[in-house]
């Protein structure tokens, strides 16, 4: 695409159009990854949540055993909290923005 022939208007509108599809083009990829892993997970046997517990760091408190993942961020499945305590950044904000702990329950 040539942006050198497009008038001022026709800039305008793409530096608007612009981050909203790239925002829609990066959700579209994570849940296809999402279900890429998911697929390679089971296809091994796990689910991916199983996977991805493994990775979670371990704390002394829980000798060891990770805790179970109670809710997850919506648009980014790596971001996990398992409802103990602090709540992460994320959660905050989705609760600020209107949202309920019930929204984002695994």
């Amino acid at each position: 695409m040539d942006i050198s022939t497009l008038g001022l208007a026709e800039l305008k509108t793409l530096l608007r159009e612009v981050p909203r599809e790239i925002k829609r083009r990066e959700s579209a990829e994570r849940v296809k990854v999402r279900r890429e892993l998911e697929e390679l997970a089971h296809a091994r046997g796990f689910s991916l949540s199983d996977v991805l517990s493994e990775s979670a760091p371990r704390r002394g408190g829980n000798r060891g055993v990770p805790l179970e993942i109670r809710y997850r961020h919506p648009q980014n499945p790596a971001e996990a909290w398992s409802g103990r305590g602090r709540k992460p950044r994320w959660v905050e904000a989705w609760l600020a923005g209107g949202g309920t702990l019930a929204d984002i329950k695994v």
